[in-house]
């Protein structure tokens, strides 16, 4: 049984920069920044890391109980920002989930908190096709939300998975690197943020503009 993880921003959609701009609002309304300083790095994060730099950046404590404040904030404002601001289904994703499969399952391995997550593929209508997944939430570190992917798709299946059939897809270096935590492959897509050359240096083991051009995989991950 093949395991296939699926990051979320920059892998499966595009959201325009409306979680950027969600959280950002969320600083100000919550803790009434005037001005939010541009100097963190979203892309293959989690949520909880961003949550803590972004307050500890702007002077604020970042203690459990502002996290969890924050969070709430940016959870408010996210389906609005969703609606304000155009995204899209990355090109070949929705084909590809539409499709039949045999031996193998899908799951999601992202930095967002699962509210998170669950607002913007709902937004998208992209939800329903992941029925488990490892969440951001109460992580900080990428490679343990992938031990908690696989600790999700063990239990989703009933039994142990072996390593060689984990998949992990995303678009960031940071995506081969918790892949390589759990010893599964990784597939990255260039539709990110991260040039081609940079993402060839992490060494993924198949490299792909964008999931259209999936074919091949999706017949050896026995995708009809």
């Amino acid at each position: 049984m093949r395991v296939l993880l699926f990051d979320i921003d920059g892998t499966l959609i595009r959201s325009g920069g409306a979680g950027k701009a969600a959280m950002e609002a969320a600083l100000k309304s919550a803790f009434g920044v005037a001005e939010v300083r541009d100097r963190v790095a979203y892309s293959g994060r989690t949520d909880p890391g961003i949550v803590r730099e972004l307050l500890d950046l702007h002077g604020i404590e970042p203690a459990d109980e502002n996290a969890t404040r924050l969070e709430a904030a940016y959870l408010a404002q996210l389906p609005g920002m969703l609606k304000r601001i155009r995204g899209s289904v990355l090109p070949g994703i929705d084909e590809a989930l539409r499709r039949e499969r045999q031996g193998a399952v899908v799951g999601l391995l992202t930095g967002n908190i699962r509210a998170g997550a669950e607002i913007k593929l709902r937004h998208y209508g992209l939800w329903d096709y992941f029925p488990f997944g490892g969440f951001a939430d109460d992580l900080l570190d990428r490679d343990d939300v992938a031990r908690r992917a696989l600790a999700e798709a063990e239990r989703h299946i009933g039994k142990r998975v072996d390593a060689a059939d984990i998949w992990v897809i995303g678009d960031t270096p940071l995506d081969v690197q918790c892949a390589r935590a759990i010893g599964a492959k990784a597939v990255v897509v260039a539709t990110g943020w991260h040039p081609h050359e940079e993402l060839l240096a992490c060494n993924p083991d198949h490299l792909l503009p964008d999931f259209t051009h999936a074919g091949e995989l999706l017949t050896q991950w026995g995708w009809i």
